[in-house]
């Protein structure tokens, strides 16, 4: 399993249309083959600071979503809502249990 997770900081005056494309992405996102999780979150200290959570079945499954319409849309879209670096990162997991 692949595991993406991420933050970045959202110019305050563009929060709602940064929160309409979070949203599509997410629903385009969960409907990809290999996609087990794919959620957007907001900082309860900070509401521009925003989270990006996804689970993928494998890395390949990955590597196609990155090929997506959906993703190039929104990776032209992110310029005009960031309000500094996006900072992400991937693991890799061999296994996991619940608590």
């Amino acid at each position: 399993m692949i595991v993406v997770a991420g933050k970045v900081r959202i110019k305050p005056e563009r929060r709602q249309a940064a929160i309409d494309a979070a949203l599509r992405m997410q629903q385009a996102t969960q409907a990809e083959a290999g996609c087990v999780a794919y959620h957007f979150y907001a900082s309860l200290e900070d509401p521009n600071l925003f989270f990006v959570f996804e689970e993928w079945e494998s890395e390949k499954a990955l590597e196609r979503h990155f090929q997506t319409a959906h993703m190039e849309a929104f990776q032209r879209q992110l310029p005009e809502f960031l309000d500094g670096e996006i900072r992400i990162k991937q693991y890799v997991i061999a296994s996991s249990s619940g608590l």
